[in-house]
């Protein structure tokens, strides 16, 4: 295995330890969780999760309720029937008006505050579970998107998940479970909390399904915003492919820290160490938290014999990420403990 096929893997496994949230805490989250059936127009059914976000509003997401023909809400065991929604297809974010519902309200965060390698848990109802799971991760990254940022984070979801809540270690709702990539690394997408607050000052509307709209995230390829389109060509190291849209993708954006992170990946990835190391060291000036960089720079520093660079790199990780100082001084050689 070469050295940059462990680098990638390593990427892509390691996760930071986060401090667990107290039992009290996802109790608390748990019971502004609700699970969320569907009876579909056709005669099946789909099932989805829904967050409480103000009195008698649960938040989804539009594809849980696509297509339905009835929509209802289920919350410790009793049955709630969703009358109307409001929908921003286009956020993939839907609001239903359950009347009667008796749930805690969920205390609403920003998703723009949330900073890298902080910790969030997930919860939702997965499959066809009648009792609410969790997963616990941290912030892996964020990208702009349209007044707004998309959540990555390493908390895991499954189908059925969809339209669960992605929470702080507040208890404060930050985002809420959307999609992830395909294939075994996958990416965990959350839309953001700004977009539900836009979407509770809008009407009302008594349809489930609005013809020929979609998400952002369901249209062709081409459409996709940069930060989807890199996935692919990153965890298959087509680095031709990766380096034309992180190029571009940094022409449109060029504040945004991930899209030169991902340049920089291309340009390692095709052997060019300096390249990549002066695009690594612009993520750092424009997010001094992005621990992927910091990885990279280490690397790259140890392979052109700058030892104590490298050094400093593992110093650095130290304090943001402990695992990823790990596998950084792994990489150079040393063993963990050193």
């Amino acid at each position: 295995m070469t050295r940059l096929v462990l680098a990638l893997l390593l990427l892509s496994q390691v996760l930071p330890a986060a401090a667990l949230p107290t039992d009290e805490l996802l109790q608390k989250a748990n019971a502004m969780v609700v699970r969320v059936q569907v009876g579909l127009a056709n005669g099946g059914m789909g099932v989805g999760s829904g967050v409480v976000v103000a009195k008698d509003e649960v938040v989804t997401n539009c594809h849980v309720v696509a297509n339905a023909g009835n929509i209802r809400v289920l919350n410790s065991g009793v049955v709630y029937v969703a009358k109307t929604t409001k929908a921003d297809w286009h956020h993939d974010l839907c609001l239903l008006k359950v009347e009667g519902l008796n749930a805690p309200v969920a205390s609403i965060g920003s998703s723009k505050a949330l900073k890298y390698q902080q910790p969030v848990f997930a919860t939702g109802f997965p499959n066809f579970s009648m009792i609410a799971c969790t997963s616990f991760g941290h912030v892996q990254a964020l990208y702009s998107m349209e007044d707004s940022v998309i959540v990555r984070a390493s908390a895991t979801f499954r189908l059925g998940d969809s339209g669960g809540g992605l929470f702080d270690d507040a208890g404060n709702l930050v985002g809420v479970i959307t999609l992830k990539s395909p294939g075994r690394n996958a990416y965990y997408y959350f839309m953001p909390v700004e977009w539900i607050q836009a979407l509770m000052q809008q009407p009302a509307q008594a349809s489930f399904s609005e013809p020929h709209k979609v998400a952002f995230w369901a249209e062709s390829f081409d459409k996709w915003p940069a930060f989807m389109r890199v996935v692919q060509p990153y965890l298959t190291e087509d680095w031709q492919a990766l380096e034309v849209i992180a190029q571009q993708w940094t022409v449109n954006e060029p504040e945004n820290a991930e899209a030169w992170f991902y340049l920089a990946a291309a340009a390692y990835g095709k052997h060019e160490s300096q390249v990549a190391e002066q695009h690594l060291a612009r993520v750092v000036a424009l997010n001094d938290q992005h621990t992927q960089a910091l990885y990279y720079l280490g690397l790259i520093a140890d392979e052109g014999g700058k030892r104590n660079e490298a050094l400093s790199r593992v110093a650095m990780l130290n304090s943001l990420d402990a695992p990823m100082a790990d596998r950084l001084k792994l990489a150079m050689g040393i063993k963990p403990e050193q």
